[in-house]
């Protein structure tokens, strides 16, 4: 349920700094899904 809110806000802030996101996400330990899900539907990912 924690990995879920984690994708889930991330792609809720990637609606308004898509730069942010991608960052966060390539310098973070994220697992590979939740990495995945973060990225998902983001203009410039």
């Amino acid at each position: 349920m924690i990995k879920k809110a984690i994708f889930w806000s991330l792609r809720e802030y990637g609606k308004t700094n898509v730069a942010a996101v991608i960052e966060y996400v390539s310098h973070s330990d994220l697992k590979t899904l939740s990495k995945k899900e973060a990225l998902k539907n983001l203009t410039n990912a």
